[in-house]
């Protein structure tokens, strides 16, 4: 679409015509793509951006590379919400006959939209339904009634159980305006997901399961999360909108994160910690809110002593 047909959907002024073919993050857009800023956490990306333009306060603007064009707005994720609807994508809902590579196998109940294609010696077992433009790889096993949404891509010598849910909508809304997610969920080689896991795709850009990451059952991972390669998800463990967590991360089960926020590398998150702030790897945390392990038990220890005086 032309910026300037972009800008009358949310009425703003734009003197710039070019053509925007996307919409992406910050850090992933590219001189044909709109972006926006709203969090300061991401002002290093704005200052590097290589947007086409960038929907933005007027006091963030100087901040702005003078290569893109300023979309002033005083709610620029509201406004990056509207602007999200004319780029929705919409599924077919007819079935097609996925491409099927040497030795892949697929139930007589499996439905699949178009575009499809399943890798070698790969099965799609019964009731499973891959989106359109879906790509699944080589050796990879997909237990009974996993759903896979449209545009996401599965790996090699994958494993997704039963009941497991990939691409569905994050929770994404501006007040009562939906930020119709249009990212995807990537899904890299040697990864296992547990049953009824649900992986919401990216609002905008890519959620990633990096490769060798084991998940457990009963997992809810937010839009546009990273799961650091060889990290291993416990059961029941819930991540906010674009945690990233960083190589072997270990997070036990019922534990939990904030969004916008990161775990080092080899990092352990003891069962039921809560992390409401970026942690340091090569540590073990534990409470809520989660501190090193060891403050954790002094902390339990002293006011174990405490009810005890009473």
């Amino acid at each position: 679409m032309k910026l300037s047909d972009i800008c009358k959907h949310i009425n703003k002024e734009c003197k710039s015509d070019i053509e925007i073919k996307n919409l992406a993050t910050l850090k992933e857009a590219k001189k044909d793509s709109l972006s926006f800023f709203h969090n300061s956490k991401y002002i290093n990306d704005l200052k590097t951006t290589k947007a086409g333009a960038v929907i933005l306060k007027e006091e963030d603007a100087p901040l702005l590379p003078k290569e893109a064009v300023a979309i002033i707005s005083q709610n620029p994720y509201e406004d990056m919400a509207k602007v999200t609807s004319l780029f929705k994508y919409t599924p077919s809902e007819k079935t097609y006959n996925p491409t099927l590579k040497e030795g892949a196998r697929v139930a007589n109940s499996a439905n699949f939209g178009k575009n499809v294609v399943i890798g070698k010696n790969s099965l799609i077992m019964a009731g499973c339904y891959i989106g359109d433009n879906v790509e699944i790889g080589d050796n990879t096993i997909i237990y009974p009634n996993v759903v896979i949404y449209h545009n996401c891509k599965i790996g090699n010598n994958c494993t997704i159980h039963s009941g497991t849910i990939i691409g569905s909508d994050g929770f994404g809304f501006a007040q009562t305006i939906k930020f119709y997610q249009i990212g995807n969920v990537v899904v890299e080689d040697n990864v296992e997901i547990g049953a009824n896991c649900t992986i919401d795709r990216a609002a905008l850009g890519s959620t990633t399961i990096k490769k060798g990451a084991k998940l457990d059952n009963l997992i809810q991972i937010g839009h546009n999360c990273e799961i650091g390669e060889y990290s291993i998800i416990v059961s029941q463990v819930g991540l906010s909108g674009s945690t990233i967590l960083g190589k072997g991360v270990i997070m036990g089960g019922q534990s939990a994160t904030a969004g916008h926020l990161k775990i080092g590398d080899r990092a352990i998150i003891a069962a039921r910690g809560g992390v409401t702030k970026s942690l340091e790897g090569d540590k073990t945390y534990g409470g809520f809110p989660a501190v090193e392990i060891r403050l954790w038990r002094k902390m339990q220890a002293a006011l174990m002593r405490l009810v005890k005086r009473k």
